[in-house]
């Protein structure tokens, strides 16, 4: 009998292994799609999406090399199984700003699960639809390259998104999403092509990335939770920030942050937390921020309670709570001679706020300054510069 059940587990084992149904696959190519850069391929994109996300099978979605023109495209679940979509080629939207510009998002995942992008990259072709905002005509909205909005368990992996209108990847009430080895790149003069826009999200990881960009790295939006940041490669760009929160008096929160073994280069900041002078029930707490290296970059180190873009100032005092955020080994050169500043709200002073291991020079000399403006906390370790922190 126990002969019997030894035999009958080994051949189950050997069934799963060597005999289990093989994935369902599809090709854009074979639905349709050109590799020519020029031909419409939206419809062969679409029949894949449904081809894979009705089947019972794990599905793969092909895009071989070559380039493929793609218009407003939305992947809607949800679906039976798992897809992954494996890209070899370059996905490109048309030289007309305004054909995928008009509604908001270039590529919309939405209510999709167990949805993983692999490889290959996007080309927005940005530059048009910068000089129209440049220039101050009547232009369309913009689009974000790639969205995901209410997913869960997806991973975007090895993705190069170039030229983007506006944001290249957001994700918005996500759960679980991890992106790693992406690259997202924009000329530091192209407005609000921030790398990665995170909001009212859960359990997103960001590991191994390069972002050239004319706005945030990446920016954190309100009700973002439980957020991993790891070996971020950030500049040209305006660092990775936390906000602008405070905007509206029933605003969501930031807590959970981590960023740590990243580098900043030539950013017009580096870590930075900011919100509006005006009332809210938002608040940014448990934060933080170590292990970063920074090179010329203007503000390193930079709480703003003030945050004012366009001379559009409520002239307020912030309602946002700042609160247990950690500054740790955070080391390298400010092209600014204030290389930390804290400029937190008169009516929520910051606190909880700690110094430690912080090494930044100005000109490579150890001439740089720190301001503080209500705020608390405790300072250790080297410190240059001198800390302006009061315990609280």
């Amino acid at each position: 009998m126990a002969a019997k059940l030894l035999i009958s587990c080994i051949l189950s084992l050997f069934l799963t292994f060597f005999f289990k149904p093989s994935n369902a696959a599809y090709n854009v190519i074979d639905l349709g799609a050109k590799s020519d850069g020029e031909t419409d391929s939206t419809q062969a994109f679409l029949k894949a999406w449904a081809a894979a996300c009705s089947s019972v099978k794990a599905s793969t979605i092909y895009v071989p090399t070559g380039r493929y023109l793609i218009k407003n495209i939305v992947f809607r679940g949800p679906c039976k199984n798992k897809i992954a979509i494996q890209i070899k080629g370059t996905i490109v939207a048309p030289t007309d700003y305004h054909v995928i510009g008009k509604t908001g998002n270039w590529i919309l995942f939405v209510q999709v699960d167990r949805v993983s992008v692999i490889g290959g990259t996007l080309d927005a072709q940005g530059a048009g639809f910068w000089a129209c905002r440049k220039s101050g005509q009547n232009c369309p909205v913009g689009s974000r390259s790639i969205t995901f909005d209410w997913a869960t368990n997806v991973m975007i992996s090895g993705l190069t998104s170039i030229n983007s209108q506006l944001i290249h990847l957001a994700i918005n009430s996500c759960k679980n999403v991890i992106v790693r080895n992406v690259k997202l790149i924009a000329p530091d003069e192209s407005p609000n092509t921030d790398g990665i826009h995170i909001q009212s999200s859960t359990g997103v990881t960001i590991t191994g990335s390069i972002m050239q960009t004319g706005d945030d790295c990446i920016s954190i939006g309100p009700g973002t939770r439980n957020l991993y940041m790891s070996s971020i490669k950030c500049g040209p760009g305006h660092g990775v920030s936390i906000g602008s929160l405070g905007w509206g008096v029933n605003e969501d929160g930031v807590e959970n942050v981590t960023l740590t073994n990243s580098r900043f280069t030539g950013s017009d900041n580096g870590v930075r937390i900011k919100s509006w002078a005006r009332p809210s029930n938002s608040f940014v707490r448990n934060v933080l921020f170590q292990n970063i290296i920074m090179k010329n970059v203007q503000n390193p180190i930079l709480i703003d309670q003030n945050y004012c873009p366009h001379n559009q100032c409520p002239h307020q005092a912030s309602g946002v709570k700042i609160s247990q955020v950690t500054y740790r080994n955070i080391q390298g050169t400010s092209a600014t001679a204030e290389a930390v500043t804290f400029d937190c709200s008169p009516g929520n002073p910051c606190r909880g706020i700690i110094l430690q291991d912080i090494k930044l020079t100005y000109m490579n000399k150890a001439t740089a300054t720190s301001s503080c403006k209500n705020i608390g906390g405790m300072s250790s370790g080297v410190l240059m510069p001198e800390s302006c922190l009061y315990e609280g």
